[in-house]
């Protein structure tokens, strides 16, 4: 059996030869793996565990052509500087990947510059995303035995992507100052997606498309259920209805933090896989099928935790999702990227652990 055929057999409850496994959510922290190469990691031979692989493309929705990096400002411990996406934002020099950035000022502020923005930085052009040989690229795609996934990533959500233009404040305050203006920037996120996808599934049939949002913290959503239905449903629908008729059969949707007020729109809206589902958020897996059933797909919501406190929390984790391994529709995988408290040893001890367990599920 292929990883694409078990990938589909899975997603459909069908019979796998085993489990899908091994596909993470945002991998390792790196100074996770800086401390596992003093433990016996070699990243030139990495511990072989006959995991699954997927084609998963992430970058080609992001602002193109993307903005030249420009440091403004730095001394011995930070740097202020523009990123790629017009985001002005202050990093620590000594831990840049895996502290938090402090972002300082986003590319739009009014609705004239979003305009400019959106004409300037959002077109749909395959050459400058994906490459000259673009046609080529997706036409080798067709004849694969891996699924294709294609991630829409931080622009590719109607919360998430516009966080990206105007800050998690300054849009919060928009559904209320400015309703019209956040219906303008979804239609045009929605825009956007259908005629990158458009030109895509002419080149190759896809397994999934993906929305991103990190739309929500430890307790809850940072805009309100009934808000964000309003808004987003509608347009959600556009994107997904176009995709199903052109024979997409996975939309899956990228949030952290407690999302469970948020699932009966994602539903609603045509949405059928959701990730990663965060335990230290309130999020379960289990609980979440037991309550939507089979239509919804799962992915990850093993508790990354568990591989900081060794075997028998490792154990006592697999076993509470081996009943979503055994009945489908559900992919096993750490909610997150590991910490750089989890030791080389129960790492390993988990890929082991997760292997048999998948085998016999």
């Amino acid at each position: 059996m292929t990883d694409r055929e078990r990938f589909l057999n899975l997603m459909e409850y069908r019979p796998v030869d085993r489990c899908v496994y091994g596909i993470w959510c945002s991998g390792a922290w790196p100074e996770t793996i800086e401390r596992w190469k003093k433990e016996g990691f070699d990243p030139d031979n990495p511990p072989d565990f006959n995991t699954d692989d997927w084609l998963m493309y992430g970058g080609w929705f992001f602002p193109s052509p993307p903005f030249e990096k420009k440091i403004i400002q730095e001394d011995e411990n930070t740097v202020l500087y523009i990123n790629h996406e017009g985001i002005t934002m202050k990093e620590r020099k000594d831990n840049p990947y895996s502290s938090m950035p402090q972002f300082v000022k986003f590319p739009v502020e009014t609705r004239e510059e979003y305009r400019r923005f959106y004409r300037e930085k959002f077109n749909p052009d395959l050459k400058g995303r994906i490459g000259n040989d673009y046609t080529e690229q997706l036409t080798s795609l067709r004849n694969r035995t891996l699924p294709l996934v294609i991630i829409a990533d931080r622009w590719g959500g109607f919360f998430g992507g516009l966080r990206a233009l105007v800050g998690v404040e300054r849009l919060c305050m928009l559904f209320y100052d400015d309703p019209a203006w956040v219906e303008e920037m979804m239609d045009g996120v929605a825009d956007f997606i259908i005629r990158m996808m458009e030109q895509i599934l002419e080149y190759t049939d896809v397994d999934v498309f993906g929305f991103w949002e990190d739309m929500a913290y430890k307790t809850g959503p940072l805009v309100g259920p009934g808000l964000f239905r309003k808004f987003a449903l509608p347009r959600y629908r556009r994107v997904v209805d176009f995709l199903r008729q052109k024979g997409v059969p996975y939309i899956c949707l990228d949030s952290d933090g407690e999302t469970s007020s948020l699932i009966p729109i994602w539903l609603d809206s045509g949405i059928n896989t959701l990730y990663p589902f965060e335990v230290q958020a309130g999020m379960d897996v289990v609980g979440v099928r037991k309550r939507y059933g089979r239509d919804l797909r799962l992915w990850y919501g093993i508790d990354k935790r568990a591989l900081i406190h060794g075997k028998e929390a490792i154990d006592r984790e697999l076993e509470r999702v081996r009943p979503l391994i055994e009945e489908g529709g559900y992919v096993p995988g750490l909610d997150h990227s590991m910490p750089p408290d989890v030791p080389y040893k129960n790492y390993l001890y988990f890929m082991g652990a997760l292997k048999k367990v998948c085998e016999k599920g």
